[in-house]
């Protein structure tokens, strides 16, 4: 059974950090992309970045770009996000996603196979 858990979480002052974790098991983690998405309250779910499966290229979000950065490590089968200078528009829910082979059409990415449960962040003023 695939699974992808979250960890990192939790409550920071806007110009703080965070980092987030997503350990997965169940599955050929070195063959999957991993993206991490959020959803802030009455917004549409987005993508925040995703790191490839092989070669280790990255996307990110032009709302986040120079301040997150993701990381893999597919000896622990995990993926990281490490968030700086946070803002109080990156409060939302985040989830981490593996797709073997998921596409970007303009904002919105597709083939995402296994979701995880999410894990809030709230970034207070």
């Amino acid at each position: 059974e695939a699974q992808l858990v979250e960890s990192g979480g939790g409550l920071v002052q806007a110009g703080g950090s965070l980092r987030l974790s997503c350990a997965a098991s169940g599955f050929t983690f070195d063959d999957y992309s991993i993206g991490w998405f959020r959803q802030a309250p009455g917004k549409e779910r987005e993508g925040v970045s995703v790191i490839s499966s092989r070669d280790g290229s990255t996307y990110y979000a032009e709302s986040v770009k120079g301040r997150f950065t993701i990381a893999r490590d597919n000896s622990k089968n995990t993926v990281y996000l490490q968030m700086n200078s946070l803002k109080p528009e990156d409060t939302a829910v985040y989830y981490c996603a593996a797709g073997v082979h998921p596409t970007l059409v303009v904002d919105t990415w597709y083939g995402m196979d296994y979701w995880g449960k999410g894990t809030l962040v709230t970034v207070s003023l």
